[in-house]
């Protein structure tokens, strides 16, 4: 008898939970998981407050990282915006698709040996997400083509995206920054040449903008849910990149100021996107947001301590950034409100991992350079990819800002990191383990590690498209 009340207990535990369970429990089992990636432009490893600004307050992203993951030895692929847009798209290194700096003038472009445009058939993640079923949209900066005297590049949708409004440096749709500082009587206009990269154009406060990509990524997520669609989001805000438009109530008198008005203000103009997931039964517990920056800091206004270096070099605070992800229905709930400080890996390893967390498929006869680490990403593992991380620094910055004669290359493998230029001439090394500020050049005490990394790092760059045009 107790055998059959047994079956009969389970039984109707069974069928209480099919009807009476709220649906959007039993939908979060079935349905693909939504992304939203949310990529922060020019800003240095520690600033938000959670990666230790004392300065500023970034509260709403403080508060996914309370909630979810902050990594602390993430990558991204290049210390400058254009290729590191690249990599962070595609899986591969932007070396492959020759683009090694941001994008500008044909002219400019020729001199440095790069592309006008990413080539549409990349391996892009946006199109392997639509392929599987979801809604693709892209808000924000783009800056992979359609720039400046570039007005033939393709159309971001080309690249898998359904919909996408851009700013003034991307092919469609796009917002265009009006600006008033003290003193203003009507607001002036910038980038207005942009209106002929696409329509329509919305010109609005710079200083609102991030505000603007916002409703327009909601709404779009709104659509997906209604038509029954997971949701894969760029947000990708043109803040906290100079020059610096703060509101006009929030100036300040010197870059670091308006800089930190700035970084404050896109903070608080993010909340709306992380609240509407947040206060939704069926996203809350079925979405996945990262949040990171594409290179390092201007100096004088971000700042990336305890690393040496910022944007354009490849050293720590060049290429290293903060990357929080939340998603509490998707990760380790014993993970939640964990500091990753161990885990090494790169933004060439977020697509196959996202591809995998979705259920795609890459493009067939493609192979991706970054490697799938979503257990991870989702706090089950603290997994580092295997094999080395390189870079290459922009071919037009060799030297800049505080620094002189620039290392041209660069390897990141487990505890040692090797800078050197493209022959493999005046090597550094640096033990990342001891020594994260990369004070001490320890290349002629380890002969061989240096000899060794030196070697790899030459290779890889001899194999790459680019190299044929230094």
């Amino acid at each position: 008898m107790r055998s059959y009340r047994r079956v009969f207990l389970l039984f109707f535990l069974f069928i209480t939970y099919i009807f009476v369970a709220p649906r959007s429990v039993l939908a979060q089992t079935s349905k693909q998981p939504n992304i939203i990636l949310v990529f922060i432009d020019d800003m240095g490893w520690s600033d938000f407050s959670c990666f230790g600004n004392k300065d500023a307050s970034t509260p709403n992203i403080d508060r996914l990282a309370a909630e979810g993951i902050a990594f602390e030895q993430f990558y991204v692929n290049s210390p400058i915006c254009s290729p590191s847009r690249v990599a962070i798209s595609t899986g591969q290194y932007p070396q492959r698709w020759r683009i090694t700096s941001y994008l500008a003038h044909r002219k400019m472009n020729a001199n440095r040996g790069i592309a006008n445009w990413l080539d549409p058939q990349a391996p892009m993640l946006a199109r392997s997400l639509k392929q599987a079923g979801y809604a693709t949209g892209h808000f924000g900066k783009w800056h992979m083509g359609g720039q400046r005297d570039v007005d033939d590049a393709p159309a971001i949708t080309q690249y898998g995206f359904d919909a996408s409004l851009t700013n003034f440096e991307g092919m469609g749709a796009k917002l265009l920054p009006l600006t008033m500082k003290p003193g203003d009587d009507n607001p002036g206009r910038i980038w207005a040449d942009a209106e002929r990269l696409g329509e329509p154009v919305t010109w609005m406060q710079r200083s609102k903008i991030t505000g603007g990509f916002v409703d327009a990524a909601i709404d779009f997520m709104k659509k997906a849910e209604a038509d029954g669609k997971p949701f894969y989001i760029n947000l990708w805000p043109d803040d906290v990149h100079s020059p610096f438009w703060p509101p006009v109530e929030k100036w300040g008198d010197t870059k670091r100021k308006l800089y930190l008005a700035v970084l404050e203000e896109m903070d608080r103009q993010l909340a709306a996107l992380f609240d509407h997931v947040r206060k939704s039964d069926r996203l809350r517990g079925n979405t996945l947001i990262l949040v990171c920056s594409d290179n390092g800091h201007e100096p004088g206004a971000g700042r990336s301590d305890p690393f040496k270096g910022s944007k354009t070099n490849l050293y720590e605070g060049g290429i290293r950034s903060p990357l929080v992800v939340w998603g509490p229905g998707l990760m380790d709930e014993n993970a939640v409100g964990r500091r990753n400080k161990t885990s090494v890996f790169a933004a060439i390893d977020l697509v196959p991992s996202l591809v995998e967390l979705a259920g795609a498929t890459k493009p067939e006869g493609v192979t991706y350079d970054g490697e799938a680490l979503l257990d991870t990403l989702l706090g089950k593992s603290d997994k580092s990819r295997q094999a080395p991380i390189y870079f290459s620094r922009p071919p037009d910055r060799k030297s800049f800002y505080e620094f002189k004669e620039l290392p041209d290359l660069a390897v990141r493998e487990g505890r040692w990191k090797l800078l050197c230029d493209y022959d493999g001439g005046r090597p550094e090394l640096y033990d990342l383990s001891n020594d994260v500020s990369e004070e001490r050049n320890v290349a002629k005490d380890h002969p061989k590690i240096t000899e060794r990394l030196t070697a790899m790092a030459v290779k890889w760059w001899q194999s790459m498209p680019v190299a044929e045009s230094k």
